[in-house]
């Protein structure tokens, strides 16, 4: 199996991180090594972090790295700098994945036709699951790349979002130049378009897990409409600093 690397971008994420560090010492088989890169917390996150790595020295090979910026593009590519995986996974602190996740992904990625993967994210807290939204995302994978981009989606383009969980190869990764800094936002929908040159990008049919913190904090119908404002006036080329005042962060 090739060498897997998680790497996850951390801003505050002290509530949600413990639970998914803890989780991925479940992971069989284990991954090789898990980077955290923190963007300048200014709660518990850092203390968080190193208190669990001591406990996870016999089980998990961990690194924790400060960024000298806060901004995901930018921590999430520190983190690739410092990966000595071949494969390298990108997962949000608030996200939780399945315990065969290593597995799923080098099967994945053993077809050698599939540039980048990533799952299907559902939505949920501690009282509810947004079924609804989820099932937007999920349709939005589709929709999206054949509505903004038809030519590049019959050549194998899906649009994919962090929260799914993205993963590919280390080479291909850099050979496209990596996550776009420039970008305070979409910046994984633009590492798809980059990715899809390199081959298809592929939606696995598994679940994973993530916070609704920002719908609990919207609601649903406002949620729904920023995202899809969002996601329209990106497709047709709006620029994503200006689209960035539209996507609050929520901790």
């Amino acid at each position: 199996m090739s060498q897997v690397s998680i790497i996850i971008p951390t801003l505050n994420e002290a509530t949600n991180l413990g639970r998914t560090l803890r989780q991925l010492t479940l992971l069989n088989p284990p991954p090789d090594e898990v980077i955290v890169v923190d963007g300048g917390s200014q709660d518990q996150t850092v203390t968080v972090a190193k208190r669990i790595f001591e406990s996870f020295n016999q089980t998990l090979n961990v690194q924790f790295l400060l960024s000298q910026q806060p901004g995901r593009s930018l921590q999430m590519n520190y983190g690739a700098l410092a990966a000595t995986g071949d494969i390298i996974c990108f997962l949000h602190a608030d996200t939780w994945v399945p315990d065969d996740l290593i597995t799923v992904i080098n099967k994945t990625l053993a077809e050698p036709t599939v540039a980048c993967g990533g799952f299907i994210s559902l939505m949920s807290g501690s009282q509810t699951t947004r079924w609804g939204i989820s099932l937007h995302n999920y349709l939005k994978t589709y929709y999206a790349p054949l509505l903004f981009k038809p030519h590049l989606f019959f050549r194998g383009l899906r649009l994919l979002f962090g929260d799914q969980v993205m993963f590919c190869r280390r080479t291909d990764f850099w050979d496209c130049g990596g996550f776009d800094e420039a970008l305070p936002i979409m910046e994984d929908g633009d590492l798809c378009l980059k990715l899809v040159k390199k081959g298809r990008i592929y939606l696995v049919n598994r679940i994973v897990h993530s916070s609704d913190r920002r719908v609990a904090k919207w609601g649903s119908f406002k949620a729904t409409a920023i995202y899809l404002y969002i996601g329209f006036l990106w497709g047709i080329g709006v620029n994503a600093n200006y689209l960035k005042q539209f996507y609050q962060d929520i901790r």
